[in-house]
């Protein structure tokens, strides 16, 4: 059966003689019909009148082709349905970066417009119902023609997006980010120039393809950039903005740490900026191996709360920290700070031990351990926090100050 008797009724489909002397009445319209298409388009739509000179002669030959176009397609019976190289291949793949979807919608639906007037003043009464019913199931494929371009423009620009995110990625974990990275992190929709971070998990057992694009949803309307990218068993994703200064990151993380796959998703320290986002990689990733050694760790938790098991598993950034930035300032507050709290340690983290230990009141010990906490940020009494202090005090007599 013909490809149009499936949807033409045969009561309405002529002859092919008679098709042919139709389709000849009304080819000597087409030109006319163009015309009027550009100049309904001109005062219908605005953005037609935004478009270049050269953009504009381009849609005029779309319009162009698809009317020729369905004259012939009338014409033979036997005709399959318009195809996008037919009626968009000469146009350059440039245009559709310059009208959307939408808009050539709206083209299909006033040359359609232009169409069925020009039926109803230039056809033949007898003619016309053939033609009104043929002008229909042409412009629906038409526009499935165009919904398929802009389809696969899609699709092949998210593969090219997917592989150059990744890419943008790789280089952040590698700490090689320059001005090409930023260059290229820019085409992908980042916007940000300052802060940044770096979040490290499990990658999802399921959609991992679409993960990155989901979180990307969820931050839109948030003022966070969002860079992402699936690699082997890990999902990176990298969030940018000068929101991030003002927010709680673990808040933020916890809003899409459902989307990774099961296991402890590790958020590294903000940085100033993507180009630094490196060292946010490195201790979000140190994080992320030395996790399992803490199994009760919130989640999500930061890479700093996973110091003590980092610096345990060889992280030396790690056993710095804890040995610069925390043992050195409880060291050099002097007031018998770090006595007390080795005292505290070392008698069951008994204050009333401690104080008799170091021959003082135990209030006094009770001042001490509080600045211990205003100076550290640790409090002494707290299990966790006494971990850390406790590696700290090592870490910082192992490890030569750069004095």
């Amino acid at each position: 059966m013909a490809a149009r008797e499936r949807d033409i009724s045969r009561s309405l489909l002529p002859s092919s003689r008679q098709r042919t002397t139709i389709a000849k009445r009304f080819r000597t319209h087409t030109g006319a019909m163009t015309t009027a298409t550009v100049a309904a388009m001109e005062e219908r739509h605005a953005w037609f009148g935004e478009l270049s000179a050269e953009h504009r002669s381009w849609v005029t030959l779309i319009a162009e082709e698809g009317i020729a176009g369905f004259v012939d397609w009338f014409t033979d019976a036997d005709a399959a349905a318009p195809t996008t190289t037919a009626l968009f291949g000469k146009a350059p793949r440039a245009l559709a970066r310059q009208i959307s979807l939408q808009q050539t919608l709206d083209l299909v639906r006033t040359t359609i417009d232009v169409v069925e007037q020009s039926i109803n003043e230039v056809a033949p009464r007898a003619d016309r119902p053939v033609l009104q019913v043929a002008i229909w199931q042409y412009s629906r494929d038409v526009a499935f023609a165009a919904a398929n371009v802009y389809a696969r423009a899609a699709e092949i620009r998210g593969a090219w997006d997917t592989r150059l995110e990744a890419l943008v990625v790789d280089a952040i974990i590698r700490g090689e980010t320059d001005e090409t990275v930023l260059s290229r992190a820019s085409t992908l929709g980042w916007l940000s120039s300052s802060a940044a971070l770096v979040v490290v998990g499990p990658s999802p057992e399921h959609e991992s393809a679409s993960v990155v694009e989901d979180v990307r949803r969820r931050l839109a309307g948030e003022g966070i950039d969002v860079l992402g990218s699936v690699q082997g068993d890990r999902l990176i994703i990298v969030l940018g903005g000068q929101r991030l200064t003002e927010v709680d990151h673990l808040g933020v993380v916890g809003g899409f740490a459902d989307r990774f796959g099961p296991g402890q998703v590790i958020v590294g320290p903000l940085v100033d900026h993507l180009m630094e986002a490196g060292a946010s990689t490195r201790a979000a990733l140190s994080g992320y191996r030395a996790a399992p050694a803490w199994p009760g760790a919130p989640r999500p938790v930061t890479s700093h709360d996973l110091l003590p098991e980092r610096a345990l598993a060889g992280d030396g950034h790690a056993r710095h920290t804890l040995a610069r930035e925390l043992y050195d300032p409880i060291a050099g507050a002097g007031g018998g700070l770090l006595d007390t709290l080795i005292a505290f340690f070392d008698h069951g983290a008994s204050i009333e031990a401690a104080s008799r230990a170091l021959f003082v009141h135990a209030n006094t010990v009770r001042y001490r351990l509080r600045r211990i906490h205003e100076v550290s940020g640790y409090s002494p009494t707290n299990p966790r926090d006494a971990y850390a202090l406790r590696m700290a005090i090592t870490l910082g007599r192992l490890l030569p100050t750069n004095g």
